[in-house]
């Protein structure tokens, strides 16, 4: 049987290459191609593919969480693997929370991808050493776990936020906004809004 695939990544060089790659497969056909979320789920509405591989960074900067959660919202959802660059904590929760069934990385080996694929399509998982190296590292640590809106903050803290600007961007009060950051500090072990940042980057919780 072959497996019908939308390659949905903003860079048409990108996808041309993985088209290449995955037609070098007897059992794989890539079906249709799109750079951003609207083209994507015009594509699948159109061709009805088995599996989209999905990168995060769309050009619409509707992103490919967003992305995947407008596809799995759809009447009858192929599997999403999504193929980034991103392992950082955040994005593989996210894009995971979103509905993907699967986590790779664009440095993976081709039999790799092409076992991806075939995993999502049977309903089964995909993710890259790495990425189910941060999922157990997170289930196993006795340290308190970061929230969404935690990571939210210290996403923002990353582009330099202040306070005002942190409770305004989040719809919250300062003073939630301080207990947040009180919060993030005692998890991160740190006291400053710049050692936040660091050690958030250092342990792959947000991207650099």
């Amino acid at each position: 049987m072959t497996l019908r695939l939308v390659l949905v990544d903003d860079h048409p060089v990108v996808r041309a290459g993985l088209r290449a790659l995955i037609e070098s497969s007897d059992d794989l056909q890539v079906v249709g191609e799109a750079g951003d979320a609207a083209a994507a789920l015009a594509v699948i509405a159109e061709t009805g593919p088995d599996v989209v591989l999905m990168d995060l960074s769309l050009g619409d900067g509707v992103g490919g969480i967003e992305a995947t959660k407008r596809v799995k919202a759809l009447p009858e959802p192929p599997a999403v693997l999504v193929l980034t660059t991103y392992d950082t904590e955040s994005d593989i929760l996210r894009a995971l929370d979103a509905g993907a069934a699967g986590y790779l990385l664009k440095d993976v080996p081709p039999q790799d991808l092409f076992a991806g694929i075939r995993s999502v399509a049977r309903g089964q998982p995909a993710l890259a050493p790495s990425v189910a190296g941060v999922l157990m590292r997170r289930a196993s640590s006795p340290e308190p776990r970061m929230t969404e809106r935690e990571v939210e903050v210290l996403e923002l803290l990353a582009d330099g936020l202040g306070n005002r600007e942190l409770a305004r961007a989040l719809f919250v009060s300062e003073a939630t906004v301080k207990s947040h950051l009180s919060h993030i500090y005692t998890k991160l072990g740190v006291d400053t809004r710049a050692g936040a940042v660091a050690a958030a980057i250092e342990q792959r919780i947000i991207r650099r």
